[in-house]
């Protein structure tokens, strides 16, 4: 199993105006494609204005074929095309589980 972790920093007050809009018409499509973030996070302390969002996949084939499939979705592109104007930067980082002391 590994872990995407995606932060995206927004325009000063663009996370509500974000998570509006993802709770409206990215959310759905993301679920259909993606299943269940492990998590949503606003962060609070440090890069304000950042969203995190945590997608857990088998493997980095698996992460490739569903993240193709969503982004095919014409749903998913009015989100994109809605939140574009609020977007500053993006982040994506793989985290590979480490349960064993050396691991």
């Amino acid at each position: 199993m590994i872990v995407e972790e995606r932060d995206y920093r927004l325009v000063p007050g663009g996370v509500p105006r974000y998570l509006d809009a993802w709770h409206r018409l990215g959310r759905a499509p993301q679920v259909r494609h993606l299943g269940e973030p492990l998590g949503v996070y606003a962060v609070e302390i440090g890069q304000l204005n950042t969203l995190v969002y945590l997608w857990q996949y088998t493997d980095l084939a698996d992460r490739a074929a569903r993240r193709a499939a969503l982004a095919a979705d014409a749903d998913f592109a009015r989100l994109r095309g809605e939140v574009r104007e609020l977007l500053v930067d993006q982040s994506n980082r793989i985290l590979l589980p480490r349960d064993s002391p050396g691991g």
